[in-house]
């Protein structure tokens, strides 16, 4: 598990003072490029030297309690199934001790040269998606 903190701006509320919910959608995919490059594959990294990137198939997202400005935030990120060219990455949002979110995102290993198109994702980037993961063939 991986965890990315961050702090609700004002930016993020509605004109009631909660967060808008798109936005939580938007901390899933910055956590997700941040548990990339805490296992030492940043995306910046990956498009410029190999063009690969890791486009999103499906998210989805379950809110329990509201969250506000300010508010203290952790998201814990696990890959939860590791598949040939796939992976389903899942998110926990955090404040304090409470979980005020889950969601998850399917993201596709993919080559950007030429024609977009799905590939395996590498062994050495496997095995460390793997340290909490349970493998799914196919």
């Amino acid at each position: 598990m991986e965890e990315y903190h961050f702090q609700v701006r004002w930016g993020d509320t509605d004109a009631a003072g909660i967060v808008f919910y798109p936005n939580f959608y938007k901390w899933m995919d910055e956590a997700t490029h941040e548990f990339l490059t805490k296992i030492g594959s940043p995306s910046s990294k990956l498009y410029t030297e190999q063009q690969i990137g890791v486009p999103l198939l499906e998210a989805t997202c379950k809110f329990m309690s509201p969250l506000f400005f300010e508010d203290h935030v952790v998201v814990q990120s696990t890959v939860k199934e590791l598949h040939n060219k796939v992976f389903k990455i899942q998110h926990v949002f955090v404040k304090g001790v409470k979980t005020v979110a889950e969601g998850y995102e399917i993201r596709a290993w993919t080559s950007f040269k030429g024609k977009a198109k799905a590939y395996p994702i590498p062994e050495d980037i496997r095995r460390k998606m793997m340290q909490q993961t349970e493998t799914v063939e196919g």
